[in-house]
């Protein structure tokens, strides 16, 4: 009986006495997770708000992290103006691969996770006023890596730029090929090429945002084909890895090979724009390649060229009937014209002129 009583009184205090003491002293409320987010790059701690705001780009070293493919279409397109293209169902398992796990369990754990379908994102809607296609790859859904679903799905929005007239915009961010489907997800580069294809063939800008990272058939097939390549700060951008090639050639590759910067070094890369220049950028590439006027600003990131200026030929020929000519000005490193020699009957200043006096003819 006493036992009984003892546990009776060690309950009663624990089930009640306990919460009633805490809710008056105020205990310990639940924390969210995922307050505080490390940068990769710097080690330093980001509130996620201030993260947020600055669009996932670390405040200290200004280091750009990965964005998810809802995020990316909240930042190009205008407000409340985009909806997303359902993507046809494709065979989920076509070769029932089986490594430590079953491929379909690895793609149910991904849909779990990010609450998307697969890889690939494709969404209409206007960017600046222009109808757009985009189509967004997301890295946090198997690495982003390329199928059978993403191929459909780059060939879905490919066909809905050119029914919509719309220009095609792919922010590739992927590993590669997706290895569970063997061939069937390296023949999506060819595929992926095709449908760039119908685009360039209907007329239409085909423009590529290369961000972190990508790499693998990725860059060898689709993200390679743009008409304009804008790539993100940092972004890795290749083929094979840098171990990989190191281990290969034997030799050690220079500081930053890979990198956005270094690409664009070397023509691989048209510009290199920061994330919050990125929409406006966008934009007015659209705009100029869809010929509208417009007045265009420095764009961010954008290689200087040397600017060539030149005189309008005339359409109608003046009286004389000679048209006048285009002039172009010297390049910028051209040395300046040397002045022409003065004719030799022209007196030279401070020099003594001689005078002849003619010949006398005899009669």
């Amino acid at each position: 009986a006493e036992i009984g009583n003892n546990d009776a009184t060690m309950n009663w205090l624990k089930n009640f006495v306990r919460p009633k003491l805490r809710e008056l002293v105020g205990g310990q409320r639940e924390v969210p997770e995922n307050l505080w987010h490390k940068c990769t790059a710097c080690g330093q701690m980001i509130f996620h708000r201030d993260l947020e705001k600055n669009l996932y780009v670390c405040q200290h070293c200004g280091h750009h992290m990965r964005l998810g493919a809802d995020a990316r279409l909240d930042l190009l397109f205008d407000e409340d103006s985009y909806e997303t293209i359902e993507i046809p169902d494709v065979i989920a398992d076509p070769l029932k691969f089986k490594d430590l796990k079953r491929y379909a369990d690895r793609l149910k754990e991904a849909r779990a996770k990010t609450g998307i379908k697969d890889a690939l994102k494709v969404a209409f809607g206007t960017m600046g006023g222009n109808d757009t296609v985009v189509a967004v790859l997301d890295f946090a859904f198997m690495g982003g890596s390329m199928g059978l679903a993403v191929g459909e799905g780059l060939l879905i929005a490919a066909r809905q730029a050119v029914s919509r007239h719309a220009p095609l915009v792919v922010i590739p961010s992927s590993g590669g090929a997706r290895m569970q489907e063997g061939i069937h997800s390296l023949m999506q580069m060819a595929r992926s090429s095709i449908a760039v294809d119908e685009v360039k063939q209907a007329g239409l800008p085909y423009i590529v945002v290369l961000t972190d990272p990508t790499t693998g058939g990725v860059t060898a097939s689709f993200a390679m084909l743009g008409d304009v390549a804008i790539a993100e700060p940092g972004s890795v951008i290749g083929f094979a890895g840098r171990r990989v090639i190191e281990q290969t050639i034997r030799e050690t590759l220079p500081e930053g090979f890979q990198c956005a910067e270094y690409l664009l070094e070397h023509g691989m890369v048209d510009m290199v724009v920061p994330r919050n220049a990125l929409r406006d950028t966008l934009v007015r590439v659209i705009d100029l390649l869809m010929n509208k006027v417009i007045d265009v600003p420095d764009m961010p990131g954008l290689r200087p060229e040397p600017a060539l200026e030149a005189m309008v030929l005339q359409p109608e020929a003046s009286l004389t009937g000679e048209a006048e000519q285009i002039v172009l000005p010297p390049p910028p490193d051209a040395e300046p014209p040397k002045p022409e020699p003065k004719a030799l009957d022209e007196a030279q200043p401070g020099s003594p002129t001689i005078e002849h006096e003619p010949d006398k003819k005899s009669p």
